[in-house]
């Protein structure tokens, strides 16, 4: 394994290592008590194991996931990546980390936060991302070789700190959920991080910088796979620790109703302790700059994903020649705005778009990796995603539908859907 290999994989963790993905283990790890262990094997394989299976998926087909979906139909390609891209990049999660970054980083800070506060932080933010994305070529120098060494090296200063300091503490109680069926709770919990979208958003950037450091004839599948191997195994490390922490760390009744007044995040609750017991008054610093560097990273990864698709697909827009820093300069602008007016409303219009985008991804990723395996009928393909679409649509516009309950109810539709289309393929052959 070589130095860019590294690099490349450091990168990538920063890229998924978002401001979400910190809350989810602690929660995880409090709510499952004593069935942590299956618990946080199952978060693993779906929140880790999904999105590494996606890069693989992508990295097999030349040309990754645009020429791979251009081959179910071209304009399904166009529609789902355009989907994707805006609405995880300037129209969700862009506006969304520098927002978080500004709460966790400075909020606690201010006696009275305010709407300048907010510009200020934002603006000094995102100009640093605009710096960072302007030139994607040097992106795995600057943040795979050094903002994501600090960011490991700061994460992992605050889990050590926890886990001596909690080491001898007795675990949680396990909530219904997890005393229920943990395995299968922590599986709805990484399956529900959404990060297969990310990883199908990362797979062009992570193929694009392997042929710029590696040269046109680079192994794509064989360098994706082992950057991703690395990222995935830091992101499961890091997991594990954090999901052990919200394990172990106490929470009075008190604590509990407190954080249940204030509708405060149980995820954020423990990070915010076990800094401070770590790092005492130092434990706010702390916090807040893992926050930053994971939301920073997130939004520049996503920006320049973004900026690469757009400026391939839509050179030109209404006879504007548009280029790559055009993009790049216009997403940020966008996300700035967002996370200064308005970002709830944002946030509720961009999750039910979310809901409808994850079933067809799975779907359309999961079909192509069985097609790698042995070729389908490309009818069976369409008929699948079909189904899923409609489906997933009727289900956010509040249609009751079985495994609704379990952000499963498309995978029924998508199996029946197959059947139905390899069925019309083989009537067609007949026929012929």
């Amino acid at each position: 394994m070589n130095k860019n290999t590294l690099s490349i994989g450091f990168m990538l963790f920063a890229f998924f290592f978002g401001s979400g993905n910190l809350i989810f283990p602690p929660k995880l790890g409090f709510e499952s008590g004593e069935f942590f262990t299956p618990a946080i094997v199952a978060f693993i394989l779906t929140g880790v194991g999904l999105p590494l299976l996606s890069l693989m998926i992508g990295a097999k087909y030349e040309g990754g996931y645009q020429s791979a979906l251009a081959r179910i139909h071209p304009w399904f390609s166009v529609a789902l990546l355009v989907a994707i891209y805006l609405t995880l990049a300037p129209l969700f999660v862009i506006p969304r980390t520098g927002a978080v970054a500004y709460e966790m980083a400075v909020v606690p800070f201010l006696d009275m936060p305010n709407w300048i506060s907010l510009l200020v932080f934002t603006l000094i933010y995102y100009a640093l991302s605009l710096w960072l994305s302007l030139s994607p070529g040097k992106m795995i120098d600057r943040i795979g070789a050094v903002l994501t060494p600090v960011l490991l090296l700061t994460i992992l200063s605050l889990i050590v700190m926890s886990l001596i300091i909690l080491n001898a503490n007795p675990v949680s109680t396990a909530t219904p959920a997890y005393a229920d069926g943990a395995f299968f709770a922590g599986f709805l919990e990484g399956y529900n991080t959404m990060d297969v979208l990310a990883a199908v958003a990362f797979s062009g950037i992570v193929m694009n910088v392997i042929r710029e450091k590696a040269g046109a004839n680079a192994n794509l599948f064989s360098q994706t796979t082992k950057a991703g191997l690395i990222a995935t195994f830091g992101l499961a490390l890091i997991y594990l620790s954090l999901g052990w922490i919200g394990n172990h760390l106490p929470i009075s009744a008190d604590e509990m109703a407190q954080i249940s007044n204030k509708g405060q995040n149980i995820g954020t609750f423990i990070l915010t302790q076990s800094a401070v017991l770590g790092f005492w008054s130092l434990g706010g610093v702390v916090l807040g700059l893992i926050a930053s560097l994971a939301c920073l990273t997130t939004t520049v990864g996503l920006t320049v994903s973004a900026s690469e698709y757009f400026y391939e697909t839509f050179p030109k827009i209404g006879g504007v020649h548009l280029s790559y820093k055009s993009y790049v300069i216009i997403f940020t602008l966008v996300g700035f705005v967002l996370a200064n007016q308005g970002l709830s409303a944002v946030i509720s219009k961009s999750i039910p778009v979310l809901l409808v985008l994850y079933p067809i991804t799975m779907t359309a990723i999961a079909l192509l990796g069985i097609h790698l395996l042995k070729p389908m009928p490309m009818i069976a393909q369409r008929v699948s995603l079909l189904f899923v679409a409609m489906v997933s649509i009727l289900s956010v516009a509040g249609v009751n539908l079985p495994l609704k309950a379990y952000s499963m109810e498309w995978l029924p539709f998508a199996i029946v859907g197959f059947v139905v289309g390899f069925v019309f393929h083989k009537i067609a052959r007949k026929k012929a």
